[in-house]
């Protein structure tokens, strides 16, 4: 919740911060994750020709069985890695496209007049937050409007590809155009984490832009209530 002694403004601004800072710490856990599963990738790697002898009834039904310790110890482990970076990557795209969706609901909403302290989402079943539309549209006074929609449009374009795989890979009879349609389709959503991030930062500035008027009109009644206190104090 907001401080008390906390404008609406500030805390509307903070709260879209904190998506955006949501979102940075995932980004950051899903590159870490990148890296350490390419330090385990085979065609980067030296492997030692080394081997050992597994002696045991069960090991070469009765016969030593040679083994290469360090090529399966870098199997296991990018095994490991890459189910890490998976799960880091789906995080980072959840925590994205809420970041962007946050900071779209809270410029639509003062373009509505409303003063929300903090982003409201509603919840799902599960209780996890359901994303809000991420458009945002009005905003002809501000500069970087133009850069906003472009972003929007490639975001909405590895939305609308993540979607049309989802559809291609639910069907069993796929022609060869369609089989290339489907990994084009997937490389393209691959970029849906990165663009709602980018995306959500263009709407942080633009939120920005919007409180500039909210927050003149606060300035302008902390400085008339102060007169109005200053009138009232007795002359000397």
């Amino acid at each position: 919740m907001p401080k008390p002694t906390q404008h609406w403004t500030d805390s509307l601004f903070d709260s879209v911060y904190a998506l955006y800072e949501n979102a940075r710490e995932y980004q950051l856990a899903h590159r870490s994750a990148q890296l350490i599963a390419a330090q385990a990738d085979f065609d980067r790697r030296k492997t030692s020709e080394g081997r050992i002898e597994l002696v045991g009834h069960s090991a070469g039904y009765g016969r030593p069985l040679l083994r290469e310790p360090h090529p399966d110890a870098l199997f296991a482990l990018l095994g490991i890695y890459n189910e890490a970076a998976t799960t880091m990557h789906r995080l980072y795209e959840e925590a994205a496209l809420l970041f962007a969706s946050g900071a779209a609901w809270a410029v639509r909403s003062i373009q509505l007049g409303h003063t929300p302290p903090v982003v409201s989402f509603q919840t799902d079943q599960y209780d996890t937050p359901v994303e809000h539309q991420l458009s945002i549209t009005g905003l002809t006074n501000y500069a970087g409007a133009e850069t906003l929609t472009a972003s929007y449009e490639l975001l909405a374009h590895r939305l609308a590809a993540s979607e049309r795989a989802v559809h291609l890979a639910g069907r069993g009879d796929l022609l060869d155009n369609e089989a290339g349609e489907l990994h084009d389709a997937v490389d393209t959503a691959m970029g849906i984490a990165d663009s709602a991030f980018a995306y959500g930062l263009h709407a942080q500035r633009a939120l920005d832009f919007c409180l500039l008027e909210p927050r003149r009109a606060r300035e302008r009644e902390i400085a008339l209530a102060c007169a109005a206190a200053q009138s009232d104090q007795p002359t000397p």
